[in-house]
């Protein structure tokens, strides 16, 4: 694949009002939005993954034009329990069929993720979904959506980062360490494919190949530094408890505003955009590089 022929512009950080607003309208009407006044981040409470989840069933099909994924949704590996104090969802299986194209192309602009829409399918079917539908005092609308990963409100996440939407659906919010295990990631290696986001390009997660060198591929997003506005919106410091605490610094890590880079691996040896997984936020990408397929669009409940 052709090295980018754009970089991706600083633009507006992850959803805007706009998106949330046409995904409001869209989606089906759901149980009353929590309200939430919390303006600290707190370290997370993660459930042990040490529960069978039930047969996991996946079928990754490739042809010509397109992969496919067919799933029930079970993860391969082991998660929390469930229900939990956080999270008040069993675990049921699921309907996922998505396609993806095998030649993925790179589009002039990103599309930013929205709600009601996965990020991308894992290896074993199970789907990257990295919002949460959890915003200040419960208002859409107030342009301050809170961070899944920030500790300020209690998700029930397992040791996977994962958890349950009241669908039944177990769905990531951040790496997927039982996963990474199963698949052999090593800290010397590269990456092995995680999964495939919704626009065609693959997942890997935290390592990556510039020059034939094995390397951390790592978020370009830092903090904002001072307080938030206060008064009708959240004060405090930016502190990640709000995915708009965060910013885009251009370089300054090896990751673009995507969570992309280019890389070459076994299965790409000309090299491949892709994304990654990072340590630090956003974690799961938060915008497609490409044309995210409609298959991967679905229905928040709230």
């Amino acid at each position: 694949m052709p090295n980018p022929a754009f970089r991706l512009s600083s633009i507006a950080l992850l959803t805007t009002v706009a998106l949330i607003a046409a995904a409001c309208k869209s989606g089906a009407k759901g149980p009353r939005m929590r309200t939430h006044t919390a303006i600290e981040s707190s370290a997370l409470r993660l459930e042990p993954a040490t529960a069978n989840p039930g047969r996991s069933s996946v079928e990754i099909a490739t042809s010509a034009n397109a992969v496919k994924v067919t799933s029930n949704g079970i993860p391969s590996h082991q998660v929390g329990q469930f229900p939990n104090r956080g999270n008040p969802h069993q675990i049921k299986p699921q309907n996922v069929n998505v396609s993806v194209p095998t030649a993925p192309k790179l589009a002039a602009q990103p599309t930013e993720l929205a709600f009601g829409w996965h990020f991308g399918v894992t290896v074993d079917g199970v789907p990257f979904d990295p919002l949460a539908a959890e915003f200040w005092q419960g208002d859409r609308r107030s342009g301050w959506n809170y961070n899944a990963l920030g500790g300020a409100i209690p998700l029930g996440l397992d040791a996977n980062y994962a958890h349950v939407q009241p669908t039944g659906s177990y769905h990531y919010h951040g790496i997927p360490h039982g996963l990474l295990k199963q698949l052999g990631w090593s800290p010397n290696a590269h990456s092995p494919l995680i999964g495939y986001a919704a626009d065609g390009f693959p997942i890997y997660a935290l390592n990556g190949s510039s020059n034939g060198t094995i390397t951390e591929m790592t978020s370009s997003y830092r903090l904002k530094q001072g307080s938030r506005p206060g008064g009708s919106e959240p004060g405090g410091h930016y502190d990640g408890t709000f995915i708009q605490d965060y910013a885009f610094v251009e370089s300054a890590g090896t990751l673009d505003r995507c969570n992309g880079a280019m890389t070459t691996n076994p299965d790409y040896p000309n090299g491949t955009y892709a994304y990654f997984l990072s340590n630090d936020f956003p974690v799961i990408p938060r915008c497609f590089a490409g044309t995210p397929d409609p298959s991967f669009q679905f229905r928040r409940r709230r």
